[in-house]
C-alpha cells in the first residue's frame, strides 16, 4: 500500500493536494478539501476540551450529513476511536453499544426522522441503571458513566449537550500544536474504528480495525474502480456501515473526489442530483438502481454523467447490469464480496464481461487469498467446488471487541477469516456466492440475523416462541418472515407483531410477514429445523446438515 497509513495524514495530503477544490456538498453546505480539514481541526480541539483523549472512543448516531464527515474525522485527527452507530437502532441498541466501548463522548443528532434519540438513550440507560447492580451513576447519562459529554447536531437545544457548532468555540482555549501532535503520534496500527455487526447469538460484535486496514479497503476499491478528484460521488450507503465510511468517506479523502452525502434515499431527490450536480459515482445496492429505473422521473433526467456502479449484496441479474449500462449511462458496473470483517474480498474489474459481473463478485482484490473449504473436513476444494468461503489478508479485521473466543472461531491460527458463506471459485477466479452457513439474511443491502429478531419477539405477550427465515422480495432483495407459535387464548395478529418489533429493534430487522403455527419443527437434539419452515415459505434450503 502507498500512500498515507493513516486517516489524519491522508485527509492533510488531500487538503495539500486539492485545497480548492470542493471535497464535500450536502445542500447548501460546500467544503473544499482546505475547509474540510480547519474544520476537523476546530472540531477536534473541541473534543478536547470536551475531555477526550488520545485512545478513547467517541460514537456518532447520526444520519449522512457533512457533519457526520466532520465529526467522524475529527475523531482520528484527536486520536481516538470511531464507533458508527446505526440511526435506525432504538435507545436500548445503542446504550449496550455505548456501555460496551466504553465511549465517552457521544455525538447525536437528535430529531432525525422525527424520532426523539437522546429520550430514547437516556430512558434506556436509565432502565439499564436501575438493573445493574452498581448502581451507575454519571453527570450526562444516567447509566452510561463512561460518557463525558454529549455533542448535538442539529437545530435547537437539549440541556448538558453541546451544540455541534459550538465545537470551535469550545475548543478555542485548546492549542492547536497540540492538536496536530496527537494528529502526528496517530501509527498505522492503532485502532482507528470499531464497527457493530451483529452476531448469529442475537447480540453485535464490534469489528475492531486499524488505521493501516481502512485506509486500505478505501485504497483498493478507489483503484480498481479508477476513482478520482474529477468524480462527484453520491454516497446512499449510511456512513455507520463499511459502504458508506469506507468506501465512500474515506475513499473520497484519497482520490480528492467530491462527496455528495444523502440522509435518506429518495428516487426523484436522487435522479434530481445526479442531474444537477452532474453525479459520476454510485455505489449501492441493487434495490437503489431498480427504483431508478422504475422512477416516473427517470425518463426526464439527464443521467449522462455517471461513470461507476457498484453492488452487492445479492445475485445481480444480467439484465439489471444491462440496463444499469444502457438506460442510466453507466460506463462501468461492478461488483464485489465484502463484509465488516473485511471490507473488500472480491471484486470484478473493469472490462469484465457483464455476465461475469452479474454472475460473480469478482476476483480476490491485491493482497488478498480466496479459497474454499469443506466446513466439515476442513479440506481446501478445488475450482468449480463448493464449500466455506475462506479470506485472508491486510484487510482482515483485528478481531471482535472483548470476545477472544468469537476471534478464534473467526479467523483460525493461519490467519483465514472463515466467512459463513458457501461459494464456488472458478478456473479464473472468479467467487460465486451459492449459499449462507448461518441464518443470516440480507434485507436492502443489510446482514438481519434472525436469532437478535426472535429475542425481541420473545418479549411480547402471547409469544411462546419464534423462528425467523429470510424469503425473497423483489426490492429489497429478501425479507424477514417470522413463524410465531401462540400462546393458548392469546388474541395476537399479525400486525400486532410487525408493531411490537417495530418498537423495538431497527425497521430493516422487522419482520415483514408473520405466519402462526402449532410447534416449531425441531430435531432430536431440539435444534430448531428452519429448512422446514424454508421450505414451507418457498425458500430453497440454505444447509445440508441442519437436520
Amino acid at each position: 500500500m502507498t500512500g498515507p497509513h493513516t486517516l489524519p495524514r491522508a485527509l492533510r495530503r488531500a487538503a495539500t493536494t486539492y485545497a480548492g477544490h470542493p471535497a464535500v456538498v450536502d445542500g447548501g453546505t460546500r467544503l473544499t478539501w482546505g475547509e474540510l480539514l480547519e474544520e476537523v481541526r476546530a472540531t477536534a480541539r473541541g473534543y478536547a476540551a470536551l475531555g477526550l483523549r488520545p485512545g478513547d472512543r467517541v460514537a456518532i448516531w447520526a444520519p449522512n450529513g457533512w457533519e457526520w464527515v466532520v465529526a467522524g474525522l475529527a475523531v482520528s485527527y484527536a486520536g481516538a476511536t470511531l464507533v458508527p452507530l446505526n440511526t435506525r437502532y432504538k435507545g436500548a441498541e445503542v446504550a449496550d453499544v455505548v456501555e460496551r466501548t466504553g465511549a465517552v463522548l457521544l455525538v447525536v443528532a437528535d430529531g432525525f426522522l422525527g424520532r426523539r434519540q437522546l429520550d430514547e438513550l437516556s430512558e434506556a440507560a436509565g432502565e439499564l441503571a436501575r438493573a445493574s447492580e452498581l448502581g451507575a451513576e454519571s453527570d450526562v447519562i444516567e447509566g452510561l458513566p463512561s460518557v463525558r459529554a454529549v455533542v448535538r447536531i442539529g437545530e435547537g437545544s437539549s440541556p448538558g449537550t453541546t451544540p455541534f457548532a459550538d465545537l470551535a468555540s469550545v475548543g478555542a482555549s485548546v492549542d492547536p500544536a497540540a492538536i496536530e501532535a496527537v494528529a502526528d503520534a496517530v501509527s498505522p496500527d492503532d485502532v482507528a474504528d470499531i464497527l457493530f455487526t451483529s452476531g448469529t447469538t442475537g447480540r453485535s460484535k464490534g469489528v475492531v480495525t486499524a488505521h493501516r486496514q481502512t485506509i486500505s479497503a478505501a485504497q483498493v476499491w478507489g483503484s480498481t474502480g479508477e476513482l478520482s478528484a474529477d468524480d462527484r460521488y453520491l454516497v446512499i450507503s449510511p456512513f455507520f456501515h463499511t459502504y458508506g465510511y469506507k468506501v465512500g468517506i474515506v475513499a473520497c479523502v484519497l482520490t480528492g473526489a467530491t462527496l455528495y452525502p444523502m440522509a435518506t434515499f429518495d428516487t426523484d431527490a436522487v435522479l434530481s442530483l445526479i442531474a444537477e450536480e452532474r453525479i459520476s459515482v454510485v455505489p449501492g445496492a441493487t434495490a437503489i438502481f431498480h427504483s431508478l429505473l422504475e422512477s416516473p422521473a427517470f425518463h426526464e433526467t439527464d443521467t449522462s454523467s455517471l461513470r461507476l456502479a457498484n453492488t452487492g449484496a445479492s445475485v445481480v441479474p444480467v439484465a439489471l447490469v444491462e440496463r444499469m449500462q444502457n438506460e442510466l449511462g453507466f460506463d462501468l458496473v461492478l461488483t464485489a464480496f465484502g463484509m465488516t470483517e473485511c471490507v473488500m474480498g472480491t471484486m470484478c474489474r473493469p472490462g469484465d464481461p457483464d455476465d461475469v459481473v452479474a454472475n460473480t463478485c469478482g476476483r480476490a482484490v491485491e493482497g488478498h487469498e480466496v479459497r474454499i473449504v469443506d466446513p466439515a473436513t476442513g479440506e481446501v476444494r478445488g475450482p468449480g467446488e463448493e464449500g466455506e468461503l475462506h479470506l485472508r489478508g491486510p484487510m482482515v479485521m483485528l478481531g471482535y471487541l472483548d470476545d477472544p473466543e468469537a476471534t478464534a472461531e473467526a479467523i483460525d491460527a493461519d490467519g483465514w477469516l472463515h466467512t459463513g458463506d458457501v461459494g464456488v471459485v472458478d478456473e479464473a477466479g472468479y467467487l460465486r456466492i451459492t449459499d449462507r452457513l448461518k441464518d443470516m439474511y440480507i434485507s436492502g443491502g443489510f446482514n438481519v440475523y434472525p436469532a437478535e429478531v426472535e429475542q425481541a419477539l420473545a418479549r411480547l405477550e402471547g409469544v411462546v416462541e419464534s423462528a425467523v427465515v429470510g424469503v425473497p422480495d423483489a426490492r429489497m432483495g429478501e425479507v424477514g418472515k417470522a413463524f410465531v407459535v401462540r400462546r393458548e387464548g392469546a388474541d395476537l395478529g399479525e400486525d400486532d407483531v410487525i408493531a411490537f418489533a417495530r418498537e423495538r429493534i431497527a425497521n430493516f430487522k422487522v419482520p415483514r410477514q408473520v405466519e402462526f403455527i402449532d410447534a416449531l419443527p425441531r430435531n432430536l437434539g431440539g435444534k430448531v429445523l428452519k429448512n422446514e419452515l424454508r421450505d414451507g415459505a418457498g425458500v430453497l434450503p440454505r444447509e445440508s446438515k441442519e437436520n
